[in-house]
């Protein structure tokens, strides 16, 4: 009994320090891991010494192989195939050229520079090939990339685990059994990664199948119902052939994804939550078995053996495998610098050191400390660095430009003219076809279909805009369809024409909807002053030395509905206004004026609005002192 209440109290310890080391990741927006390594190793036999995961035995290992299934799994689960399409290239060179280079790279580091048997020195650079999902992927929520680099990481670290984990396991039976023979070597692995793929493939299949089929099971259900086919996908693949079932899981979750079944969102979110637990219970486990001195005693080759992973191999790797894939150079430093290690990485080299040592082998300690070090040194440097990176490159995915906008109305249109002037890419969709003609006749790209689908955004390329602005005259509409797209795409800004409520913007369970140019919007009244021709178009610059005066002019304007604020182009990017967005100082403010006099007034006064709304045409707003709007009644801010 006493045994049994050590081992739950262990076990207990472990799930609250992983979970609170989530917790403090979120709040501090800082990578989850940071936290993990730093709990387990003060909790663990070189802290205070309260865990101790040699009491789980065997139990450790087991732990770790089926926690491993799920994170990889879900990480397949995970995989964008569209998104991937366009990465596809890079993808396939990283997870076979690339995992060549760092095995080549590291091995050759970990010899000349960590004094390493050459033996000992590759089976290191075969555990740190990988770039683990379990640290990119919180990695990725917290630092927000351009979609490209993103999805081109992610798929880089799903794929590359499971090939990592089988190069590695055929290196240490090469050890093992004194087999210099490469070309037993790739066989080995070749034969691994077949075995697993076609197994994976045959269980998401059935696991795709009996989704949509078996109606008459709950969703909850359902979830286990996939659990159980992982674990048992990735039982009967080991049991085939060991380290094939690595491949097997994140192929399986690859096919399962393909089959767009209609529980896909609950599955999603029931695999996230374990893969989390999963992650927080093996980094605290195996951080806390980690002996710190073993760390130490590598000395600084060891550490220069990291920076040149880390500084010269994987640039190497990224310049090579991205050669010509239309990646701009900002976007491969990003790449170059982001290559963490993960779980698979310590779980793999922590059963390696005991296999090592009951073989008689020296070197297991070194490489399990080894790879301990790499993962520190790459989650807190490139990790904690992440965001500064990000923001100094200038990738960030807030930084997109353009728009999709839903709604060909004439608003809708002039908008997207706006857009394209100012040199910024942009799309429109509607299910109007009278609409959709008359955007085509613009020469304006539009997509006539309904944008309740979020197939139909995904195809029209949504994320690879900055903003997405609902226009149509339904607000109920603007609203369902923002509320949608919020809950399907990570972009950098959402707004919508809705009805005005106490809180302007709505917030979802992944972003803000923001309400699109003022509260008290009536968007037919505007669309028929467009059709009608009763506009102008005006920009003004707002200076410091007369900012609250123009501000002042232009609210009040704006209250007796003569003025609607639409665009500000702020440090040189195109930005759609919101309610209670405060204007700052060198803004340039874009907006549309009633202008009610009739066409051969306008006609007389040279003053006709062009059928072709570009910013060429517009004019400045005249600055007009304090005491001459005291006393005028009507105000003409467009510069005749």
């Amino acid at each position: 009994m006493d045994g049994s209440f050590a081992l739950t109290i262990q076990i207990v310890i472990t799930v609250v320090a992983g979970i609170s080391a989530q917790v403090l990741g979120e709040y501090l927006k800082i990578p989850s891991i940071v936290f993990l390594l730093i709990f387990g190793i003060a909790l663990g036999r070189d802290g205070l010494e309260i865990l101790h995961p040699e009491l789980l035995g065997i139990g450790l290992e087991v732990l770790v192989a089926l926690a491993v299934a799920i994170i990889l799994f879900e990480g397949g689960l995970n995989l964008e195939l569209k998104e991937l399409g366009r990465v596809s290239g890079s993808i396939r060179n990283l997870v076979t050229i690339g995992t060549l280079i760092t095995f080549l790279g590291g091995g050759m580091a970990a010899h000349w520079l960590g004094e390493f048997p050459w033996q000992i020195a590759f089976l290191y650079a075969s555990l740190v090939v990988v770039t683990g999902p379990t640290v990119i992927g919180p990695l990725l929520k917290q630092v927000t990339v351009d979609r490209r680099v993103a999805t081109l990481l992610e798929g880089e670290g799903v794929l590359i685990d499971p090939v990592g984990a089988m190069l590695a396991v055929v290196v240490l039976d090469t050890i093992l059994n004194q087999s210099p023979n490469s070309l037993e070597i790739i066989s080995g692995l070749l034969f691994r990664l077949g075995i697993g793929t076609i197994i994976g493939g045959i269980s998401g299949w059935l696991l795709g199948t009996f989704q949509k089929k078996a109606n008459f099971v709950a969703d909850d259900l359902k979830n286990l119902v996939v659990l159980a086919g992982v674990w048992g996908t990735f039982g009967l693949s080991q049991t085939i052939i060991s380290e094939s079932g690595l491949m097997a899981t994140v192929i399986a979750g690859i096919v399962l994804r393909a089959f767009a079944i209609p529980e896909e969102r609950l599955l999603l979110r029931f695999k996230g939550q374990l893969t989390v637990l999963g992650v927080s219970v093996l980094f605290i486990l195996l951080a806390a078995d980690l002996s710190i001195a073993s760390i130490f005693a590598l000395g600084w080759g060891s550490v220069l053996t990291v920076l040149v992973l880390m500084l010269i191999v994987r640039p190497l790797n990224i310049l090579i495998c991205t050669w010509g894939n239309g990646m701009n150079w900002r976007q491969k430093c990003f790449l170059s610098w982001i290559a963490p290690r993960g779980i698979v990485s310590a779980s793999v080299a922590s059963l390696f050191s005991i296999l090592l040592t009951q073989n008689g082998i020296n070197g297991g300690d070194s490489i399990k400390g080894l790879v301990f070090l790499t993962i520190m040194m790459t989650v807190f440097i490139q990790g904690l660095s992440a965001g500064a990176v990000v923001n100094l490159l200038k990738i960030s995915s807030n930084n997109t430009t353009g728009a999709m906008i839903i709604g060909c109305n004439p608003l809708g249109r002039l908008m997207a003219n706006l857009f394209i002037t100012a040199g910024e890419s942009v799309i429109l969709i509607d299910t109007d076809k009278e609409a959709c003609e008359k955007a085509k006749k613009d020469n304006l790209p539009v997509v006539q279909s309904s944008a309740l689908d979020p197939q139909v955004l995904e195809e029209a390329g949504i994320e690879s805009f900055g903003t997405l602005i609902c226009l149509t005259n339904n607000g109920n509409v603007n609203l369902m369809i923002a509320q949608r797209a919020s809950e399907e795409f990570a972009l950098a800004k959402i707004v919508a024409v809705f009805p005005h409520n106490d809180d302007h913007n709505i917030k979802t369970n992944k972003q803000k909807i923001n309400q699109a140019f003022i509260s008290e919007f009536a968007i037919k009244t505007w669309n028929q002053y467009i059709i009608d021709g009763q506009f102008k178009l005006g920009k003004t610059m707002i200076k410091p030395n007369a900012m609250d005066l123009q501000q002042i002019h232009l609210k009040t304007m704006i209250n007796g509905g003569e003025l609607l604020p639409l665009l500000v182009k702020r440090e040189g990017k195109l930005q759609i206004l919101t309610v209670g967005e405060e204007w700052k100082i060198d803004d340039e403010v874009i907006y549309l004026l009633f202008d009610s006099r009739p066409d051969l007034l306008k006609r007389l006064s040279g003053n006709i609005q062009s059928s072709r709304f570009s910013l060429d045409k517009l004019q400045e707003v005249e600055e007009i002192p304090i005491s001459t709007l005291a006393k005028s009644s009507t105000l003409d801010i467009i510069n005749e």
